[in-house]
């Protein structure tokens, strides 16, 4: 299988429903997943969040600073997280 924010996950444009593959076959199971989308906040394809919904995931959506902020934040509060960083 294809890991999630691999090499082929340049930008926001390439993440997907197939990129966030390895993030749905966690265990046990994440509750939310922390995107930093690089030096800013990008829109990510609708379709994409909401299917990862439909399977219990959460999808926080950020730039990367504040995503790691977040995802350190969320592993304090023993939340069961993940986090999927292109770099700034």
């Amino acid at each position: 299988s294809t890991p999630a924010m691999s090499p082929q996950v340049g930008s926001h444009r390439d993440i997907s429903h197939e990129s966030l593959s390895l993030f749905r076959l966690l265990e046990p199971q994440i509750e939310i997943l922390v995107l930093g989308t690089g030096d800013r906040v990008e829109r990510l394809h609708p379709a994409t969040l909401k299917q990862m919904r439909e399977c219990g995931i959460a999808v926080e959506v950020q730039d990367t600073a504040n995503a790691c902020a977040t995802f350190n934040f969320l592993m304090n509060e023993r939340r069961m997280v993940a986090a999927g960083l292109i770099p700034p």
